[in-house]
């Protein structure tokens, strides 16, 4: 098989090693037929309800080790730093398991990116943050449906402001974190990557975990860390306070304004998606 052509500067071509897949369109009847589009949404959904599941009972657990009114030790529990893990490392698990099947989205910002990016269609898409967001409310459920009293008491995960930070500060806050995220998705999941670094064995979900990682790390103290809408949503929603309410706004305009940028850096700038079909337009008028 012949190697792809590129178009690069000056009108000159260049052999391609890798093989970029076609744009998805934007709506897309014909997946509503098939049997691999609603297992992939029945994935999506129990990963986020796996995710929240394990990350809430995990920021619980940690508070009520810690409360000193209740016998917790100040020094106990897994402290922010297991915190962190627990996200980043969820995410990686889900990513590997779900990641033939759905692509391992697991986060409607992501879904939100790829889109603008036309690696999935709008009814995917749209399919996708519903399956999620469902997901998310349930694992909370089930984590309040164990230990009610616990969930209540220590905030049920849900995202909000901390004190003495502004909206801005939060927002801006989720903005970055979601685009190290979905910037990591896309580098991660990068044909020209893996066929230039093909003697280097990268495992996808092994970056994009730790970007969930280090991002929770950094942003816990201010929001809690979003990067998710569906988590925020989800806590939210079984939570059902007034202050988790009046912050939701940011833990949904700022995931999705930092994977907008993101995915517009990846496709326009690192891979010159514009310039490459303004050269190619130009390189056939030529003919």
């Amino acid at each position: 098989m012949a190697k792809d052509i590129e178009v690069g500067g000056q009108g000159e071509f260049h052999a391609k090693d890798y093989h970029d897949p076609p744009p998805a369109p934007l709506i897309d009847a014909e997946e509503l037929t098939k049997w691999s589009f609603y297992r992939a949404i029945i994935a999506e959904f129990i990963a986020t309800l796996l995710f929240l599941y394990i990350t809430v009972l995990t920021v619980i657990g940690y508070k009520s080790q810690t409360d000193a009114n209740h016998g917790g030790d100040g020094c106990g529990g897994v402290g922010i730093l297991g915190i962190a893990w627990a996200f980043g490392g969820m995410i990686f698990v889900l990513v590997y398991c779900t990641a033939g099947i759905s692509g391992g989205h697991i986060n409607p910002a992501v879904t939100f990116g790829l889109f603008l990016a036309r690696k999935v269609s709008l009814v995917r898409a749209v399919m996708y943050m519903v399956a999620q967001c469902l997901g998310a409310i349930c694992g909370c459920g089930l984590v309040k449906a164990f230990q009610k009293s616990y969930y209540t008491r220590y905030g049920g995960g849900a995202n909000e402001l901390a004190d003495g930070y502004s909206t801005g500060t939060g927002l801006g806050a989720e903005i970055i974190g979601t685009f190290v995220l979905v910037y990591t998705v896309f580098s991660a999941t990068d044909p020209k990557r893996n066929a230039r670094d093909s003697h280097v064995p990268v495992l996808a979900p092994l970056p994009i975990g730790f970007s969930v990682f280090m991002v929770h790390l950094a942003t816990i103290p201010v929001t809690g860390t979003g990067i998710n809408p569906a988590r925020s949503l989800g806590a939210a929603v079984i939570y059902n306070k007034e202050k988790a309410w009046d912050d939701q706004w940011i833990f949904w305009v700022g995931p999705f304004i930092g994977a907008a940028i993101a995915a517009f850096y990846h496709q326009f700038i690192l891979r010159a998606s514009a310039s490459k079909a303004l050269g190619s337009f130009k390189s056939s008028s030529n003919i």
